[in-house]
This record gives structure tokens, C-alpha cells and sequence, in this order.
């Protein structure tokens, strides 16, 4: 099968195994997802959501945050990790937002890019779930790990990754993809114990591949 033709086949798969993919950061509007994706940076989903409705109370609009004492704003994340860097990553992008665009979230990779805590990634996620601008796709641990063990990258390095499920895939899946393979990763492949069995990808997969025919013998790369 060819690598076009595998993708196809992955996506379509996934869809129906998956019907209800979604960004599962909580959020009402694009300010609130900006802040949750800043927060869920090396932390699990679910322990944002814990902490994001008391924050998104606290400071609806990136005026009130901008001009937040910084131990408060600590205070309400502080079940977060690296929660000292990460309020003042929440503040400074507040006040950004106020100086540069009239607190109104950016549209564009460049200039979500030039704020406090906010990468390719995080602006990707902004802009595909909050705007339907489909500017790239986002690849975290989840999408890394599946992607190569469906054989779409051999890549390690995310931007590299990205750039490879860019030229597989149509522009207009790009934020959905993302969502489809971490809910692959998070339920059914998962890393320590991926239940294969379960998978209806199992036939395109390497690592499926690899434990079937070689039982008793973890498969590489499952961890």
C-alpha cells in the first residue's frame, strides 16, 4: 500500500473508530483555550480542567489578567507543575494581548508566536479549534508515538513530524487529524500497554505487526 493511499486508510479508520474526536481542554471561547493550552504544556488535560474553571472566573478578560498580582494568579494554579513559570507565562500573554491586539486573540501563527508560553504548538491548537484555520498539525507525545508506529514519519524531532503528516494529509484535516491520533493513543494505543486487539488499525501497524508475530516480546517503541 501506498504511503497516500496508508494515510487514507488511517484517517478513514480512525474517523469511524473515533467519531467523536475532539480538543479535550475545556474551554468557551479562544482567550480560555489559549490559557488551558499554556497550562497543558507537560501536564495531562485532566489536570488543567481541574483548574481551569476557577481561573477563567477569576479573569474573563485578558484586562483583568494582564493587571493580576502574579501570587494570585499562582495561588489558583498552583496544582499545575512549574506553575511559577507558567503564571507568568499567563499574565505577560494577557498583557500582550491588551498592549498589541486590543485583547482580542490573534489569527495568525506569527503572532500568537510572539507571546509568553506560546509555540507552533500551542498555536496550532488555538487556531484550528477556536478559529477553523488550519495552519498546521498539532504533534504532541501522543501523536508522535502513533504516527511512527503507523509508519507516516520516521521522524522523532515534532516539527519534523508535522512536516512529514502535512504532506500526507489535506490541509482541511489538519486539526482534526491531531485529535483522532491522541484519542487512538490515549484509549486504545497506549504507551506502556497498547491493546492492539482492540485497534482497527492493527493491520497497517508495525508494532501490531511485530507482537503478533513475535510473542512474549514487547514491541519497540511501546515505551
Amino acid at each position: 500500500m501506498k504511503k497516500f493511499q496508508k494515510a487514507q486508510v488511517i484517517y478513514d479508520r480512525l474517523k469511524k473508530q473515533y467519531p467523536d474526536a475532539h480538543c479535550e481542554l475545556n474551554h468557551s471561547n479562544a482567550f480560555e483555550l489559549l490559557l488551558a493550552t499554556i497550562l497543558s504544556a507537560q501536564c495531562t488535560d485532566v489536570r488543567v480542567n481541574l483548574v481551569t474553571p476557577a481561573l477563567f472566573r477569576k479573569y474573563p478578560p485578558p484586562a483583568k489578567l494582564a493587571a493580576a498580582d502574579l501570587s494570585e494568579v499562582e495561588e489558583t494554579i498552583k496544582s499545575i507543575n512549574f506553575f511559577r513559570n507558567k503564571s507568568k507565562a499567563l499574565v505577560g500573554c494577557a498583557r500582550l494581548l491588551v498592549e498589541r491586539h486590543g485583547g482580542e486573540v490573534p489569527r495568525t501563527v506569527e503572532e500568537l508566536s510572539d507571546l509568553p508560553g506560546v509555540g507552533r504548538k500551542t498555536a496550532n491548537v488555538v487556531l484550528g479549534n477556536a478559529f477553523n484555520i488550519n495552519t498546521g498539525i498539532v504533534v504532541d507525545t501522543h501523536v508522535k508515538r502513533t504516527a511512527f508506529h503507523l509508519g507516516l514519519t520516521r521522524e522523532t524531532d515534532p516539527e519534523k513530524v508535522e512536516r512529514d503528516l502535512m504532506k500526507l494529509f489535506p490541509n482541511e484535516v489538519w486539526t482534526e487529524l491531531p485529535h483522532l491520533l491522541i484519542f487512538l493513543g490515549r484509549r486504545t494505543c497506549i504507551a506502556r500497554r497498547p491493546q492492539c486487539d482492540l485497534c482497527s488499525l492493527k493491520d497497517v501497524c508495525s508494532v501490531s505487526r511485530r507482537s503478533t508475530t513475535a510473542p512474549g516480546k514487547a514491541p519497540r517503541g511501546t515505551r
